[in-house]
């Protein structure tokens, strides 16, 4: 059976249960040899980062060391990849995947995983048709996203038309294939838990009113170890 890695990017500002559970959907499906976590550096397609680097590394790092808990299968190594960070430019997935390709080797099968969302938009990301040259791709549907070519644009339906295959054979595949799944529930995004923490109450005056800790019931968006984090360095305030 060939080597399979996983790859997730993303911004991860912050990490919450939506990537822990697109990551643990597609361990589950693949049996990857190992799953790599891929915080972006500067993301040319969004505004600027809100948490630092350092912060963003240790809430994935938080998030993940518990993930078996919330549904990730054990026995799948995660490792936080922090080359995009260390890039310290504009950083482009198309660039990523041809370093990667360059240390797994050609016989290697690399899985980049996303969202709906992220399809939908594909064809403006760099390059993009050379990303199924460089990796598979795993796909997951999610509320308000869908993974019918109606859904796509014209070029990118079009692409993966024929690139359509089953877990086993994206497992077994270096590059090229596309593995769609629609059982992703979960709809939560980076910008929804921002906001929550935004417009929460205080988490020390919760304490000192013995109503917990959880502003804007954040903790049914990300991981309590994240929360505690997050309020303790006072991140996403302002």
């Amino acid at each position: 059976m060939s080597v399979c890695v996983a790859v997730l990017g993303g911004s991860f500002d912050p990490v919450h249960h939506g990537h822990v559970a697109l990551a643990g959907l597609f361990a589950r499906l693949l049996h990857p040899d190992a799953l790599r976590i891929l915080p972006a550096g500067q993301p040319w397609q969004k505004a600027g980062l809100q948490a630092g680097d350092a912060d963003r590394v240790a809430m994935l790092e938080l998030a993940f060391a518990q993930a078996s808990g919330a549904g990730f299968p054990a026995g799948v190594p995660v490792t936080i990849d922090t080359r995009e960070i260390v890039r310290a430019a504009p950083t482009y997935t198309v660039e990523t995947l041809r370093e990667q390709r360059a240390e797994l080797g050609a016989s290697t099968s690399i899985v980049f995983l996303m969202g709906a969302d992220q399809l939908q938009k594909l064809d403006s990301w760099r390059d993009w048709r050379s990303l199924f040259e460089l990796a598979n791709f795993g796909v997951a549907a999610r509320p308000g996203y869908r993974l019918d070519g109606a859904a796509l644009p014209p070029a990118v339906a079009h692409e993966i038309a024929g690139r359509l295959a089953s877990p086993e054979r994206v497992r077994a595949s270096p590059a090229g294939r596309v593995c769609m799944a629609h059982t992703l529930a979960v709809d939560i995004s980076a910008t929804q838990v921002r906001q929550a923490l935004k417009s929460g109450p205080d988490p020390q005056a919760q304490r000192g009113a013995g109503q917990g800790r959880d502003p804007g019931q954040v903790g049914a968006l990300v991981a309590p170890q994240v929360l505690d984090y997050i309020q303790q360095r006072n991140l996403y305030k302002s």
